[in-house]
């Protein structure tokens, strides 16, 4: 989900199931940027709301983080996502972007997903870089809606 939040409060009543939010940013104002929903419903209404739920036992919520070179991959993004996280049972799964054609943004080495990956762990986050697939034949995440708008 991206957070739109009676769909989020409706979801949270009526399943057991995981959740996972595309968060991307933890600044307000870069993530309306990236995610225009973040004017209508901020990520800190988002993260309140969470905290309201039970993710202690099988229900697991996870935060989807695309990493995007010299955009949202720093110490200061890593450190305001720890902030915002910080007491919530939680997973953020840090996401490569695959490049596309005419995309203005570019892939963050892989030492700076790390360095990014091992600052989050060391303050208890639980946080995994997402293996990619499909990227050698066009068809990782984002890359086959590109290759549409491309033709």
């Amino acid at each position: 989900t991206i957070g739109v939040l009676p769909n989020l409060r409706k979801y949270l009543d009526s399943t057991r199931c995981h959740l996972a939010v595309s968060l991307h940013n933890p600044f307000p104002d870069e993530r309306a940027e990236l995610m225009p929903v973040q004017k209508a419903w901020p990520v800190q209404e988002v993260i309140d709301t969470i905290r309201e739920y039970d993710f202690t036992g099988q229900r697991r919520v996870s935060f989807e983080y695309t990493m995007f070179a010299g955009l949202n991959d720093d110490k200061r993004h890593a450190d305001a996502l720890i902030r915002l996280l910080r007491g919530l049972e939680c997973r953020v799964n840090l996401i490569r972007f695959h490049k596309i054609p005419d995309a203005p943004f570019e892939t963050p080495p892989q030492i700076i997903m790390e360095r990014f990956r091992d600052r989050l762990s060391n303050h208890g986050i639980t946080c995994t870089i997402r293996a990619s697939r499909g990227e050698d034949i066009l068809a990782a995440c984002g890359m086959l809606a590109g290759e549409h708008r491309n033709k």
